[in-house]
């Protein structure tokens, strides 16, 4: 038995060695062909029994269609494009002919599809009638708003419960979160791959050290088929609306859908709502324009002038990765970022091997990654002689800038770690090109032929690209949330969003939220946060179901809980390091908890009954 667990590890390896189609792979070889974001690629026979028939495809842009399937008839695949179909099979098919119908498995269900079907299949998973839910004392009635991170997680614990009666709505067509929104070029994580995983499901298969946005998406994909929770997702249910009864919420989607739960857990994310600047003349640029979590991929940036609007994480991966095709590429830098050069380098094929063969040395890999990154989180609440050494090294990587004036236009004027630290190593070459620009003069306005400066100067282009960040405070809303005695959230997060330790909210009974207001932001891995939320969660949740209650946090404690957060986040980089950034809320305070993941694990260790108020159901 374990012999065949190794020769599949080995297998697995094999399946995920890939080429540049035709001018690498020899035809005969191809299994399947398609488009994708980096060009055709194909897929190699690998000549070991049992291995030939599972292929491994990367996403392709959305809306592709009609794959060509290359040698033997049948043979089933992967298709990410068609979110929450476990596979796809193309039988029947004459060599290199298009795809006219496909055949699809989703568990236990099996249908088929016409091409022009495709878009409406993506909502089979999960499917279900509105308001209907499970009946055979499947635990209470859980609905969880979002399928990202957080809601898969939320999902694959409910799950390991025995708690099988609830449903995740997603407002997309697809799982994912920032990871299926994100696929500019250049998307990475600035976590070390190993350790932007479940601590459950440790990902032997990473390529690099640093995980690029495909593969993200794919391994929290591919967590959610392998713990069941696709057919507990509705796609295309915009939330707009949460309702406490009495006794239970009201959930109320945009295209008129309503659900009733016992319980509701927010989990839609933090870096969801693209922020896009009030620029006069936006709508009118004659070309492409685009934020990064928008980005078209019908569009080619090949030789183009691109002009792009931001310096933050996601300006410098894009300018990093599109700088040597671009005609000539124009970065509007409003401040400059500091940049840390990180050292990412593929992982090579035999240790990934190793990860598959031998599980305690992944296992290993994640808890020494983990230390590492909390170690590197937690910098940013302490003193400047901890920091220092990581400070020297982002101040010493622009000696690389040869150009003395280039350099001082790319050097802050504020602390490392006061904004969100960039990470990159190819961005220092890439800044230096000669069809690269960098302006810092003020955008006046968009106009159709391109950008003009406050100097008067027009900055023409093709292409007009908004690297520009997101709506970090807006959580949960613009959901309408209506708790006891008709308190609004809106109402209740007028001054600030209140939250009694990021997860519950005063006045909203059993309505809970992953990864909310005042949670760790810039110290820790999100998905250790989450986890660690979760667990505590939990707890609460457990109490709910066993003694029938609704449970809701004290607002006095709650307000004593925010108070305590703010003070300790005013001492954090975030708050002395002289510089504006999204970790700071509308009062200039970071709006963040100032704590390491260990920190935050021992905080939520267990909950105080004390600090909530409790009502049982029967009273109601």
């Amino acid at each position: 038995m374990r012999l065949r667990r190794q020769v599949a590890s080995i297998c697995a390896i094999l399946r995920e060695l890939s080429f540049p189609a035709r001018s690498v792979c020899p035809s005969r070889d191809a299994i399947v062909a398609g488009p994708s974001v980096a060009g055709w690629f194909c897929i190699v026979r690998i000549g070991l029994r049992g291995v030939s028939e599972s292929l491994h495809l990367l996403q392709p842009p959305e809306g592709t269609v009609g794959y060509r399937v290359h040698g033997r008839e049948g043979l089933s695949f992967p298709n990410p494009l068609v979110s929450g179909i476990d596979s796809v099979t193309a039988p029947g098919l004459a060599k290199g002919g298009p795809v006219q119908r496909l055949q699809w498995q989703l568990g236990e269900v099996a249908g088929s599809m016409g091409v022009s079907e495709m878009e409406s299949v993506k909502r089979e998973a999960g499917k279900r009638e509105a308001g209907k839910w499970e009946t055979s004392g499947a635990g209470p009635r859980v609905l969880i708003i979002g399928a990202g991170v957080s809601g898969i997680l939320m999902a694959i614990k409910l799950r390991a419960r025995g708690w099988r009666n609830f449903v995740i709505l997603e407002k997309a067509q697809a799982l994912g979160g920032t990871w299926r929104d994100n696929v500019y070029p250049g998307v990475a994580c600035d976590v070390p791959a190993h350790v932007y995983v479940y601590s459950f499901a440790p990902n032997p298969a990473w390529k690099t050290r640093y995980a690029k946005g495909p593969d993200i998406w794919k391994y929290y994909h591919d967590v959610a088929r392998r713990y069941g929770v696709l057919a507990h997702i509705e796609y295309g249910k915009d939330v707009d609306l949460a309702e406490f009864d009495g006794a239970g919420w009201t959930v109320t989607a945009t295209d008129g859908s309503t659900y009733t739960a016992d319980i509701v857990i927010g989990a839609a994310g933090r870096l969801r709502d693209p922020n896009l600047p009030e620029i006069p003349g936006r709508d009118s640029f004659a070309g492409p324009s685009f934020h990064t979590a928008r980005w078209d991929q019908t569009v080619s940036v090949k030789d183009k002038r691109v002009c792009l609007i931001g310096a933050g994480s996601s300006g410098v991966q894009v300018l990093a990765s599109i700088a040597h095709e671009v005609k000539h590429i124009t970065q509007f830098q409003r401040t400059p970022q500091w940049v840390f050069p990180v050292q990412d380098a593929a992982i090579p094929w035999w240790k990934r091997l190793a990860f598959r063969l031998f599980p305690f040395y992944v296992r290993a890999t994640y808890r020494r990654l983990l230390d590492f990154s909390n170690q590197r989180g937690a910098l940013a609440f302490e003193s400047k002689e901890a920091r220092a050494e990581r400070d020297q090294m982002c101040v010493d990587a622009l000696e690389r800038i040869r150009d003395p004036e280039l350099r001082a236009t790319l050097t802050p004027d504020y602390d490392v770690g006061c904004k969100r630290l960039v990470m990159s190593e190819t961005w220092f070459d890439q800044v230096q090109r000669p069809n690269v620009s960098i302006v810092i003069e003020a955008i006046e306005r968009i106009e159709p032929e391109g950008v003009r400066t406050a100097d008067g100067r027009l900055h023409e282009c093709d292409i007009i690209v908004y690297a520009t960040g997101f709506d970090a405070h807006a959580y949960i809303r613009p959901v309408k949330v209506v708790g006891e005695g008709g308190v609004t959230l809106d109402d209740l997060w007028q001054d600030l969003p209140l939250t009694y330790r990021s997860v519950a909210i005063p006045h909203m009974p059993n309505f809970f939220l992953l990864n909310g207001p005042s949670s760790p932001g810039g110290s820790a891995s999100i998905v250790g946060i989450v986890e660690t939320q979760a667990a505590y969660l939990f707890q609460i949740l457990e109490r709910i179901v066993a003694n029938k209650v609704l449970i809701t946090p004290r607002e006095e404690v709650s307000r004593e809980w925010q108070s305590s957060v703010r003070e300790r986040a005013r001492t954090s980089v975030w708050g002395t390091g002289g510089c504006q950034s999204w970790y700071l809320d509308k009062t200039g305070t970071p709006a963040y908890d100032a704590v390491s993941l260990p920190e935050l694990a021992q905080s939520l260790a267990a909950p105080d009954f004390d600090d909530f108020t409790e009502r049982p159901l029967s009273a109601v």
